[in-house]
């Protein structure tokens, strides 16, 4: 398995799956892991990790993504920068080594620009898209100003090819919903290749936390600050969503909360005297705990929102768009309350932070559905199966 970053800590979504799914198919399968990993310091989390791996080997990438030498090179590959920020060279190395010493059954490659590490080899590749890269940033150059979004698109441009590219190549893809396998099938050969295996959540640990309400109304964003969607989501909440409910609710508190807070991000407790923000939290229960409710105004994207299936699982009641809880099956009304305008969502809001029983029916509903659909064990079984159907056939 190779993945971008080292499954832990548990600060993005990315790692969330990983270790959640390492940890339900060790029990099955012998793993070897190779993680990227951007500081020496990462090097004593493995021990988190090999518990469920029978090895783990990690090589270094730049520390910070704009480098002159990832820029120079970016402009000179074919490559887009996504790939280039995340290549290094010993680990086509590591692979080739690895696979002329161990016959392996599977390859299995998280995210599309982790896939140029592979060399040619007859073992099956399995391809687990968690996003559609080049959607998100067509959304965001759209919105940029003319001289950037030139610039944007040329490299957009590089990552539709060599993402397309890696979904044609490979030989089984995943992707995390139904709308995003509908979306691929359009551009690929074999669809029937095509698997979706979505996101979950650890019920039993959340369940761990019981809710500590504090007595002012309090408001939870949450979001790895690194994805520019989640960039977009918190302020859009903070300069139009925030201003509605404070008007009627002028005691309500806004916790924002997510790994990488950016410059601006970290200005808006500056902006309202209201609005807390913390980075890297230790543990995500804690956050929840203090919050009455969650909002999620994500409007670009694919995949699935950890945010929500969390929030579920520790009973926090969802106010959220359309775009952050699509895929995921949920009733609007009966699990989750759903609008796509500022004015909106501060009522759906409101309405929830003034009426505990409302709050409580909806936060019940959505611990039931999670529960059912996307517990991490459900979750594992259906990647099993497919592991399972490839091995059979090496």
């Amino acid at each position: 398995m190779l993945t971008p970053y080292l499954p832990y800590p548990l600060l993005s979504g990315g790692q969330i799956r990983t270790y959640n799914l390492l940890k339900q198919l060790a029990p099955k399968h012998e793993i070897t892991l190779f993680s990227l990993i951007k500081h020496e310091s990462e090097k004593q989390l493995i021990k988190q990790i090999a518990p469920y791996c029978k090895k783990v080997q990690v090589f270094r990438r730049s520390e910070k993504p704009f480098t002159l030498k990832n820029i120079f090179h970016t402009a000179i590959s074919q490559y887009p920068f996504l790939v280039i920020r995340n290549r290094v060279a010993e680990v086509t190395d590591a692979v080739k080594t690895e696979l002329m010493e161990t016959q392996y059954d599977l390859i299995h490659a998280e995210t599309f620009y982790m896939m140029p590490h592979l060399p040619k080899t007859n073992v099956p590749t399995i391809l687990v898209e968690q996003t559609i890269e080049y959607s998100g940033y067509e959304s965001y150059a759209k919105k940029a100003i003319w001289p950037v979004r030139g610039v944007l698109n040329l490299d957009i441009n590089k990552i539709r090819r060599w993402e397309k590219h890696y979904w044609q190549i490979a030989d089984r893809l995943i992707v995390m919903s139904h709308e995003d396998k509908k979306f691929i099938t359009q551009h690929v050969s074999q669809p029937d290749k095509i698997d979706v295996v979505a996101n979950g959540v650890d019920i039993d640990w959340f369940a761990q936390k019981t809710k500590q309400l504090p007595n002012s109304p309090t408001v939870l964003f949450v979001g790895t600050f690194n994805w520019l969607p989640n960039q977009e989501a918190v302020r859009f909440l903070v300069n139009q969503v925030w201003p509605l409910i404070l008007q009627k609710l002028p005691r309500a508190q806004l916790m924002i909360v997510g790994n990488a807070p950016t410059t601006e991000v970290m200005t808006y407790t500056k902006k309202f005297p209201n609005i807390t923000v913390q980075g890297g939290i230790p543990d995500i229960r804690d956050a929840f705990a203090r919050a009455h409710i969650l909002i999620a105004p994500v409007f670009d994207g694919k995949g699935t929102r950890y945010k929500i299936l969390e929030a579920m699982a520790s009973q926090t009641a969802i106010v959220a768009t359309k775009t952050a809880v699509e895929g995921l099956g949920l009733t609007p009304n009966k699990q989750v309350l759903i609008a796509d305008t500022a004015p909106d969502i501060a009522q759906h809001a409101l309405e929830l932070l003034t009426d505990n029983h409302k709050r409580e029916q909806l936060a019940q509903a959505g611990l039931r559905f999670v529960t059912s659909h996307y517990d991490w064990s459900l979750i594992s079984r259906k990647l099993d199966q497919i592991y399972q159907t490839i091995g059979e056939k090496t």
